[in-house]
């Protein structure tokens, strides 16, 4: 990963010392509850501090939790101010209609990155549990492709993606195809680039190449 430098692209993550470039989307590979939480919290803790947009989709049985996880990991966080820090259930973000959309999801991220700047903010991150995947949405068979159209949103923006993943309940086959659209990777509690991504505009020619039109329009 990045070193801390005076670079203004920088930021720091807010665990593990590290820092990275904005634009950056990053899958985090966790075991334990304790390991999700230090990176989900301490990611946004570090964004409360800096009063970025802070957008958190915990998984359903932690939802209630997630303002005192963030309390505890950012004691200064009093309340939830929803200029600053939208909470979210899965079904509200990723498929409100029902069924999940590779499209709807990018121009809900566009909405979101749109309305931050007309409140003249301009740093976003954005980290969610993505164990509601393992349910019988419609279209959730669409979520890789959508995940690796998400790079193509996220370069050039100073906005940051964690989507994390419990090794625990995902096939090893999904957490492959994971890693196929990811850059970068958080796991063991070190963050590493990875080696087995694949640009979007190949992995969409490859496996969803019915995506490749809105990649270009992104």
């Amino acid at each position: 990963m990045h070193l801390k430098t005076s670079d203004l692209s920088t930021m720091e993550l807010g665990f593990g010392d590290y820092t990275c470039n904005w634009g950056t989307h990053f899958c985090g590979l966790f075991e334990t509850e304790a390991e999700r939480n230090a990176i989900m919290f301490g990611f946004l803790a570090q964004g409360y501090r800096e009063q970025e947009l802070l957008v958190c989709c915990p998984c359903e049985s932690c939802h209630d939790q997630a303002v005192e996880n963030l309390r505890v990991a950012c004691p200064d966080f009093t309340q939830a101010d929803p200029h600053l820090f939208r909470l979210l259930h899965s079904k509200e973000l990723y498929y409100p209609e029902g069924a999940f959309s590779p499209l709807d999801m990018l121009k809900a991220h566009d909405n979101i990155w749109d309305d931050n700047l007309r409140h003249d903010r301009k740093n976003v991150r954005g980290t969610a549990d993505m164990s509601w995947a393992l349910e019988k949405v419609p279209g959730v068979e669409n979520l890789m492709a959508y995940e690796s159209l998400l790079n193509t949103f996220i370069w050039g923006k100073q906005w940051i993606s964690i989507c994390l993943y419990n090794v625990n309940i995902f096939p090893g086959s999904t957490i492959m195809k994971v890693l196929q659209v990811h850059p970068f990777v958080i796991t063991g509690g070190g963050i590493f680039e990875n080696p087995y991504f694949v640009p979007p505009e190949q992995w969409l020619t490859k496996y969803a190449p019915e995506f490749l039109k809105v990649m270009k329009r992104s």
